[in-house]
């Protein structure tokens, strides 16, 4: 690393005001974030049929997904047939949720849905060290009616469930996702940041491809998995 990617080191006094600055900026998107969560809970919502997926234990509808709950989280794991690794931001992303009990505190689950077969899929879930509860939309329509067909791009949905009617109420894609996630949150406050060229940095600092630092597959696997 050259010793010219570094920040300035100035006073504790300037320090503090440029600090203090920066926490206007926070503040300010802190409270747009607000705005736009209260703008999400006043969203309309749309009727869902009544699918059903392959989980753990056989054939399980959509409205019991949610195991009693009211409220679910579906994060859509891209799947590729007959590869033996499936997409590393997929991998990666969702191996940071190993600690989901407190969603039943706000009567809500989180799960995965994948287009893979559900053998193939539970099998890759232990090969990659994965805790989160898989299911398979490979014999359903909901992956597609709901923005994650197959070969599709993997996605985020909410739904809400009324007695035995669910509704969807929230979807996002791409980078959308990352408010899910606490491994972006962590990353963007490091100096350096992501270290990806589309990140606007000071001149020096290191940088490389998009998604270049991002861990395969296999990394994962070979972290967390069996």
């Amino acid at each position: 690393m050259s010793a010219n990617a570094l920040p300035p080191v100035v006073d504790a006094e300037t320090w503090q005001r440029q600090l203090d600055e920066l926490r206007a900026r926070e503040k300010a998107a802190t409270r747009e974030l607000d705005a736009i969560a209260a703008q999400r809970r006043r969203l309309p919502m749309v009727e869902m049929p009544d699918y059903t997926l392959e989980g753990e234990e056989g054939p399980v509808r959509l409205v019991d997904v949610f195991d009693g709950k009211s409220q679910l989280i579906v994060y859509h794991h891209m799947w590729f047939p007959g590869q033996e690794w499936q997409c590393g931001g997929c991998t990666m992303f969702t191996s940071q949720f190993t600690r989901l009990e407190f969603l039943a505190d706000y009567d809500a689950r989180f799960v995965i849905v994948t287009q893979g077969p559900i053998d193939e899929a539970l099998a890759y879930k232990r090969r990659v060290g994965n805790r989160m509860t898989w299911y398979s939309t490979a014999n359903s329509r909901f992956g597609e009616d709901v923005g994650a067909p197959p070969g599709g791009a993997f996605a985020i949905n909410v739904f809400l469930r009324d007695g035995e009617t669910v509704y969807r109420t929230w979807h996002s894609s791409g980078r959308g996702t990352e408010q899910l996630s606490h491994t972006f949150a962590l990353i963007d406050l490091l100096p350096y940041g992501r270290q990806e060229e589309w990140q606007d940095s000071p001149e020096g600092w290191p940088q490389g491809p998009t998604y270049g630092r991002w861990p395969s597959s296999e990394t994962t696997a070979a972290r967390y998995g069996e």
